[in-house]
């Protein structure tokens, strides 16, 4: 087992400056890569408090607010214009910071790209849904309706 330090939530893991085992292949080859986390050091320890500190600063603190977020969360219309071929197919896809950026267009609270979790890939013109977590207990489910440019 391999000691990290997270710098990102990991669902199913832990969130953003816990230390935790993982098998030394999945640090060593997902993890650390895409910058979910770094290698435990001594050194980084000092780094932990920092990393826990902005994570306090941008997390909503209680269950009531988290479900406050929620009911704007659910009360948006989302509606996001994308570039699309003739079959309804996108020219690409629909990414978490996308779907952030299109919540706060639409009136709705700034939501932490991080949050936003889509099951599959968005490739396709309609109506998605898309889920964030807003707190441990607290899950905000909308609709995300994709049109073309």
């Amino acid at each position: 087992m391999s000691k990290i330090i997270l710098t990102n939530e990991v669902s199913g893991l832990g969130a953003a400056g816990d230390i935790v085992d993982v098998k030394p292949g999945y640090a060593r080859n997902y993890l650390i890569p895409r910058g979910f986390a770094i290698a435990w050091t001594k050194g980084g320890e000092k780094d932990v408090e920092q990393i826990r500190r902005a994570r306090r600063i941008r997390e909503i603190h209680s269950l009531d607010d988290a479900n406050a977020v929620k009911g704007q969360l659910e009360a948006v219309k989302v509606k996001l214009s994308t570039r699309a071929g003739d079959t309804g197919r996108l020219f690409g896809s629909i990414t978490p910071a996308d779907i952030a950026a299109a919540i706060k267009a639409a009136g709705g609270p700034a939501v932490d790209k991080r949050r936003v979790e889509v099951g599959a890939p968005i490739k396709t013109l309609g109506s998605h849904k898309v889920s964030v977590r807003l707190h441990a207990e607290v899950e905000a489910v909308l609709d995300l309706e994709v049109v073309a440019a």
